[in-house]
């Protein structure tokens, strides 16, 4: 019958996670408590405070394959392990899926049974021992502390097990005896060697002894474990309630819920596998992709309303993209290799929303693979990239990217439930900037904003490739450069300081894009020297032509007039280009 159940000792709960009658559903998130909320948790039970009611779902009969469940984290490793292992639930006996509990059991089974690893300060992310050491829970038992000292009573830490050496007891530098917290359950069950015998044989004292067996009694004894069971055998239910309690509070984000919901109507691939393979190889070509970008996607490519909704993503819906994942997953792959080859990264990849329309116009003409090397569509991959930074600068998917990716849709289809796709044999971008309602011509005023834009802003980066489009963008071959050497700016008039500011001097206005050897071998000479050197043996005016500079003195005195002839060039180049 659903309804409370009789409380149980934590001891009985770690019993149930060792033999995997305690799982965790597909649509659960991945731990995410810090070693800090583990310790307080202990504490609290220590001092007998409750930890609140949880909710257990009855897994029985065909149920048990209708969903994916995972085991519980053991040893949790920061940023590295932090992914639950499948559970293959066929042939098994009925078990509990944990809908609400699952951050404070995994805390208490991490700390009784496991690891916590996390960050050396000033480390690499190597996940090395050295980086990322192990370790465990200890309980300080030689003393307890007042509320003067600290906000807690009961002293718990997770000590490096390279201090610790894995003792069960071992004394810190302070002379402050630690107690392994998961060596309780042995003591409790070992008729041969318990609790006392383990006392008297470390010649605890009496505090000590109190101490430890307090951390017996709130692990072996109390009924800590309030739960409430649901057994009706209806999975769409237990998803409704997953998301009812965790959309009531803060726990999880709106998109956390929605990727539960897309989880939980994915029958047969393992859809969170998959996507943490995506998630690694998006990585490391140096994009971080969210559940909420696959979401759009699938609703971006498929879905007849954009619009990020828990109806949305139903069983049928679902279905439809579970059949197509594989291709969706290659297409978005090869998207964003095309977004390298254009020299983007994470941080100057402003919207990733933008790159939606590129997607659905890769994917639906199934023209994605190698898409981004093959020299047959180098005009296209030209007119994507153009559309793109122009995109970007204008912030066109900023506010309301809902509307904005409805609209961009059509330039594809105006019936998307049966037309996927009209005939098109090019990258759509000027139906793509009419169908977009808030897209308008581009003036001097906005130019001369992006004008203003500095070396290290991430709306660098696209204002200067779009300037600069022909350099080798694919292999990172490229750098910034100022062309007045930054170097330079303590020896400017005190007049072209007063009037300009650095603000001036590491803007756009002075910037360029340059191969990176050429760079190099620019290093801090002076612009008139730089540019004497390079056109020796070259056409000049083709020179500066290419590199959007004006034909004009280029000593330091001369910056003022430098920068306002400068200033023409680039708004005349800049709004050519994006309008």
């Amino acid at each position: 019958m659903a309804g409370f159940q009789s409380p149980i000792t934590i001891h009985q709960a770690i019993d149930r996670i060792r033999k995997n009658e305690y799982l965790l559903p597909a649509f659960q998130r991945e731990f995410v408590w810090s070693s800090d909320q583990i310790e307080k948790l202990f504490d609290s039970l220590m001092k007998g405070y409750p930890i609140s009611s949880m909710l257990f779902w009855k897994v029985k009969g065909e149920t048990k394959t209708d969903f994916r469940f995972y085991k519980f984290l053991e040893q949790f490793v920061q940023y590295h392990k932090t992914h639950n292992e499948l559970k293959s639930t066929e042939n098994i006996n009925d078990f509990h899926a944990i809908l609400d509990g699952q951050q404070r059991l995994t805390a208490l089974y991490i700390g009784l049974c496991g690891s916590y690893a996390y960050k050396e300060y000033r480390r690499s992310r190597d996940y090395s021992e050295c980086s990322f050491p192990t370790r465990h829970l200890y309980l300080n038992i030689s003393r307890t502390y007042s509320e003067e000292e600290s906000d807690r009573e009961y002293l718990f830490s997770f000590i490096n097990k390279g201090e610790s050496q894995e003792k069960d007891l071992f004394v810190d530098k302070e002379n402050c005896k630690w107690f392994r917290v998961g060596r309780i359950l042995s003591l409790h069950q070992d008729d041969k060697y318990d609790l006392d015998d383990f006392s008297e044989g470390n010649e605890l004292d009496r505090e000590s002894k109190k101490i430890l067996k307090q951390l017996d009694k709130v692990v072996h004894t109390n009924l800590n474990i309030n739960y409430y069971e649901e057994d009706e055998q209806i999975p769409d239910k237990a998803v409704n309630i997953f998301v009812r309690i965790n959309s009531g509070g803060t726990p999880l984000s709106n998109s956390a819920i929605l990727w539960s919901m897309a989880i939980a109507n994915w029958k047969e691939k393992n859809i969170r596998t998959d996507f943490e393979n995506l998630e690694n190889n998006i990585r490391s070509k140096g994009f971080n992709i969210t559940n909420d970008y696959v979401l759009k996607s699938f609703l971006y490519l498929y879905h007849k309303n954009v619009r990020s909704e828990i109806i949305s993503f139903n069983s049928g819906f679902m279905n439809k993209v579970e059949q197509k994942w594989i291709d969706i997953m290659k297409a978005i792959i090869n998207l964003f290799d095309l977004l390298k080859a254009f020299g983007l990264a994470d941080y100057t990849l402003t919207s990733y929303n933008a790159t939606l329309p590129i997607l659905y116009y890769l994917y639906h003409n199934n023209i994605y693979t190698d898409f981004s090397t093959k020299i047959c569509y180098q005009e296209d991959r030209n007119a994507i990239k153009k559309w793109l930074f122009s995109i970007l600068l204008r912030k066109t998917f900023g506010a309301s990217v809902d509307a904005v990716l409805m609209q961009s849709r059509k330039a594809f289809t105006s019936d998307i439930e049966n037309n996927f796709i009209q005939s098109i044999n090019n990258f759509p971008a000027k139906e793509i900037n009419t169908e977009i309602k808030k897209i308008t011509d581009v003036g001097d005023d906005f130019i001369q904003e992006l004008l203003t834009t500095q070396k290290d802003d991430r709306y660098s980066f696209p204002i200067l490739a779009i300037l600069y489009p022909d350099l080798d963008y694919k292999n990172n071959n490229f750098h910034k450069d100022h062309l007045y050497p930054a170097a330079s700016y303590d020896d400017l008039e005190q007049k072209d300081k007063d009037n300009y500011g650095w603000k001036v001097y590491n803007s756009i206005l002075n910037l360029q894009m340059l191969d990176a050897n050429e760079n190099m071998s620019k290093n801090d000479l002076s612009l008139k020297d730089w540019i004497n050197k390079q056109t020796k043996d070259k056409d000049r005016d083709r020179f500066l032509e290419s590199h959007l500079i004006p034909n004009i003195d280029y000593s330091l005195d001369n910056f003022e007039s430098f920068i306002e002839e400068r200033k023409k060039i680039l708004i005349e180049k800049l709004k050519n280009i994006l309008n």
